[in-house]
């Protein structure tokens, strides 16, 4: 393999996207495409004649040359400050920074760049993120082997979680069938299936079978035939329990029943089964074809062999499985909830939306938690939040702008209105002019790590690794910290447990330290 051209290699190294073998063919970084049949053979044929090496254009030549590399590094920084910061991830600048020094060859440059690598090797973003890495790997080997693979799906419900999930079902080869009340709620999910595959799958063949793959089914037939029926409608104990009444008698004695729900737990939504022991929870996040996690949840009536065939369809859908407790809000909402109640707080206190944004992103977030909430959708955050809120005893804040919106169904994204008006899947947000307040970091920060803590304590997972993870791959929390845990521990937990101790002197008892600190000492 050999990087040619400044132009590829920099944009690989700088982006860290990887590329197909045509792809990579095309533009140089391999000499031959072969077969695993015809591996051996090319090898040796290209060891004893080896073609002639590849040399740039004269025109990337010319670019990566001495007189002309100071012209272009002012624009490569400017490409990489659009997506990350130094002081986060500082890798991309310091290929930035070798470039402009030495270019492309020569014995200096690739002494300079080792020692560049060793450095970075040793900084906490290094350390980091091949922690993420490692939880990415348990995660993944958690889910093992399903004595019965999961190959056709039956999902009742087509918003836009229902429809998604079936939609990514039947991209990853599941035969997939659709329930909702009519037409009518179903073409919208069709559609964005097609547009999923059209974006996913070059190969019209495969697009097609991937679309003929997914059929809707208004009166439910799909319920006898599938392996798992998935519920993903709205959150309501009664009309689930009514729902589960009318599919459990039509299905498959080895089939299990998975919800959706994103908060509520599974004990009573199960307390009118006659198989308890095969209702399990399939959390998934929106968008589906986007977060990687799914939050597999037993409760204590749940079969371990129905939550180990959740975990392995996790896997088959190349999502991973995060094993954990039924609870309110199970792990990821649990812990979101007191972030997003905080940034709510914030807004009543006057700080603008657009600060309150900015400063969480400044913090590595990949959003700002009004954004968020713009995103998940405010009818969602609002009825989850209530729920969670109320099964834990917590008082939320005021939320009178945030119902005035759901009434008047600004949702958010999906509405094109919420907090923020959304053109073209982005939202459109005034310039933060104002100055953040000094605490505000700390203020929603700290509230979801002491709420990691809570779910320590309450062993709703495993470990702490676990829940670094969750939140990591749930929420997208600042991957260069290593999870909101090991972020408190490179802190300090004494220096933690201060602040929020100075917090909750100065807002109210919702900052006290959880008893749990003590677990992470």
């Amino acid at each position: 393999m050999r990087l040619v051209g400044v132009r590829p290699a920099m944009e690989l190294m700088l982006t860290g996207k990887p590329v197909r073998a045509q792809k990579a063919a095309q533009i140089g970084l391999v000499d031959r495409l072969v077969s695993a049949q015809e591996l051996e053979g090319a090898a040796r044929s290209m060891a004893l004649s080896p073609p002639p090496p590849r040399r740039a254009s004269f025109f990337e030549r010319l670019l990566s040359s001495a007189p002309i590399r100071p012209f272009i590094r002012p624009a490569l920084l400017r490409q990489v400050q659009q997506r990350a910061r130094r002081d986060q991830y500082p890798a991309p600048f310091a290929i930035v920074d070798l470039w402009a020094r030495f270019g492309a060859h020569g014995d200096a440059a690739f002494e300079a760049e080792a020692r560049s690598i060793a450095e970075l090797f040793a900084t906490a973003t290094a350390r980091n993120l091949i922690r993420v890495f490692m939880l990415q790997d348990r995660l993944k080997a958690s889910a093992g082997k399903s004595a019965t693979p999961v190959k056709r799906v039956h999902v009742v419900g087509a918003g836009v979680m229902g429809g998604d999930i079936a939609a990514w079902s039947a991209l990853r080869g599941c035969t997939v069938t659709l329930q909702d009340r009519s037409m009518e709620f179903l073409q919208p999910a069709l559609d964005r299936a097609r547009a999923l595959f059209e974006k996913r799958i070059r190969d019209p063949a495969k697009r097609a079978a991937a679309v003929g793959r997914l059929t809707a089914d208004i009166e439910g037939t799909g319920v006898a035939l599938a392996d798992v029926v998935i519920e993903a409608i709205f959150e309501d104990i009664e009309a689930k329990q009514a729902l589960y009444a009318r599919l459990e008698p039509h299905m498959q004695p080895s089939a299990w029943l998975a919800t959706n729900t994103s908060s509520l737990t599974l004990e009573p939504l199960a307390a009118r089964l006659a198989r308890p022991e095969r209702l399990v929870g399939l959390h998934f996040f929106n968008p589906v074809a986007q977060m990687p996690l799914i939050e597999v949840v037993r409760a204590e009536h749940t079969d371990p062999a129905i939550a180990q065939a959740a975990s392995a369809f996790a896997r088959r859908l190349d999502k991973l499985p995060l094993p954990c407790r039924s609870a309110p809000g199970f792990l990821v909402n649990r812990v979101l909830m007191p972030y997003l109640h905080e940034a709510m707080f914030a807004a009543q206190e006057g700080v603008p939306l657009a600060v309150i944004d900015a400063a969480a992103v400044d913090f590595g977030m990949p959003m700002g938690p009004i954004e968020l909430a713009d995103v998940v959708g405010l009818d969602v955050a609002l009825h989850v939040g209530e729920i969670i809120a109320a099964e834990l005893g917590r008082a939320p804040p005021e939320l009178g702008e945030l119902k005035t919106r759901v009434a008047a169904r600004q949702l958010g994204k999906k509405t094109q209105q919420g907090f923020y008006l959304w053109a073209d899947g982005k939202p459109v947000k005034p310039a933060a002019s104002a100055a953040a307040p000094v605490d505000l970091v700390d203020r929603m920060i700290l509230a979801l790590v002491n709420e990691c803590v809570a779910c320590l304590r309450e062993r709703i997972v495993e470990d702490a690794d676990l829940i670094d993870a969750a939140v990591i791959f749930g929420t997208g929390f600042a991957p260069f910290r290593g999870g909101p845990l090991t972020y408190a521990r490179d802190v300090g937990v004494a220096t933690i447990t201060q602040r929020l101790g100075a917090l909750a002197q100065r807002y109210g008892s919702r900052f006290r330290p959880d008893a749990g600190w003590a677990l992470l000492t």
